[in-house]
Formats: structure tokens, C-alpha cells, sequence
């Protein structure tokens, strides 16, 4: 319900628009000022539609990159070790660690809100 009420409510300001170029007063300062809030009021009303049509999954065919990684799944590679024996040769899998994030910091970084370890507390007076 809020789906078509969104859409109502961001064509009625569209129609103002019109009345105002039907009637010539768009070329007046008001009619100038009187399309911009109508536009910005229709605006904000098809964002919400756009929205509620997101949220239901109605506009999944516009995320291509989304649908395409998801048919394909991502290739990991297999590791493995090989353990050889007198009579056998066996293959193992290796546990592999996650990658990590591309703008995670190293684990012996500081936080970059501290200051450095080694600085004097008191300036020193320049002569």
C-alpha cells in the first residue's frame, strides 16, 4: 500500500508542474520557485517508491554484477600436501586461513589515533 501511495503522491507534483507551464507562469520568479519544490516533493516520493520496490526484490535485474556473482560461484584453490609412503602416496587437504580484508591493518600496527612512543613531551625552544 505505501508502494502506490508513494507513487500517487510523486505524480501530483508532476501535475502541478504541468498546470504551472499550462497556465505560463513558469517563467515567473513564483512558477520558477513553485516548479523546484514540486520536483524536489515528487523527487523524494518516487525515492521512497524506488525504495519499497528494492526492499521486495522487484528490481533484481538491475544489479547484474550481484546476479552474475552469484550463478558463478567463486573459485577457491585446493591445497594440498602430498604424504608419501613406502607402498602409498596419499594427497591431504590443507586448511586454508581466510584472506584477509583489503584495509585491515597488520596485527603489530598501532591505532592511528595514538601518538608515537618516542616523542619528547616537552618541545624543544627554537633559538
Amino acid at each position: 500500500m505505501m508502494l502506490v501511495i508513494s507513487i500517487l503522491m510523486g505524480i501530483v507534483p508532476l501535475l502541478g508542474i504541468a498546470w504551472t507551464i499550462a497556465t505560463g507562469t513558469i517563467t515567473t520568479v513564483d512558477g520558477l520557485f513553485m516548479s523546484l519544490i514540486l520536483l524536489t516533493l515528487s523527487a523524494v516520493f518516487f525515492l521512497n517508491a524506488y525504495w519499497e520496490l528494492r526492499d521486495r526484490g522487484a528490481l533484481a535485474f538491475l544489479d547484474k554484477k550481484k546476479v552474475a556473482a552469484a550463478a558463478t560461484p567463486a573459485a577457491t584453490p585446493k591445497v594440498t600436501t602430498t604424504v608419501t609412503t613406502k607402498d602409498t602416496t596419499k594427497e591431504t587437504p590443507k586448511a586454508t586461513a581466510p584472506a584477509a580484508t583489503a584495509n585491515a591493518a597488520p596485527p603489530n600496527a598501532a591505532p592511528a589515533n595514538t601518538a608515537p612512543l618516542n616523542k619528547d613531551p616537552k618541545p624543544e625552544a627554537e633559538g
